[in-house]
């Protein structure tokens, strides 16, 4: 049913395009349709985000330049949540003809949600990796991030046993889950009132 959507699959991906530094702004996509062009986005918005989110700590610059990264990170983000909610209802397209058990169990993280986790672990082991392999920091430094990486892998693989129990699961009809709908109601125009010029106090 899944075809070629495994979580070994997944991760191979996220670790081939995370250490390539510009592929988020200027390599073309991979993936034109189905799952796997949401799993892209979602991956090429997560790297973006870690990128903003580093510039956004910076202190020597000035404010308005933070405010840009601020910004540039709330876009990033959105779009990042709304590539989970598509990666959700593609997989959702291919379980409607399964027969769901009377006793099936509900997840309540989405297989998008799960996804969206492997790809910030990526990351995240990505650039603990290149801290143990600093040569301008100490000894402690670099055991410490060595524990640190070799946590962090324990932590994607379990959550990549998880992603392919739910997948099998909800393949057999013994578990579902839903979408999701994030509802950011601050980057809404209609919902925000210092938006659409509401009262800043209500």
């Amino acid at each position: 049913m899944w075809h070629d959507l495994t979580a070994a699959a997944i991760r191979a991906f996220h670790d081939d395009l995370a250490p390539r530094s510009d592929w988020g702004k200027r390599m073309p996509a991979r993936f034109s349709e189905g799952v796997w062009e949401w799993i892209e986005v979602n991956h090429r918005r997560n790297c973006l985000l870690w990128d903003e989110e580093d510039l956004a700590r910076r202190v020597e610059v000035p404010d308005s330049s933070i405010a840009a990264n601020k910004r540039a990170i709330d876009s990033y983000n959105q779009r990042r949540n709304d590539a989970i909610e598509r990666i959700d209802e593609c997989l959702l397209v291919e379980l409607v003809g399964v027969v769901r058990r009377s006793d099936a169990r509900m997840s309540s993280e989405t297989a998008g949600a799960m996804i969206d986790r492997l790809s910030i672990l990526a990351l995240k082991i990505l650039h603990m990796r290149l801290q143990t392999q600093r040569t301008s920091a100490g000894r402690e430094h670099i055991e410490t991030c060595l524990a640190k990486l070799a946590r962090l892998e324990e932590q994607r693989r379990d959550l990549a046993a998880c992603l392919d129990r739910l997948l099998a699961e909800c393949a057999a009809g013994s578990a579902y889950f839903k979408v999701y709908r994030q509802f950011k109601m601050y980057n809404d125009p209609m919902l925000n009132p210092y938006l659409y010029g509401g009262e800043s106090s209500q």
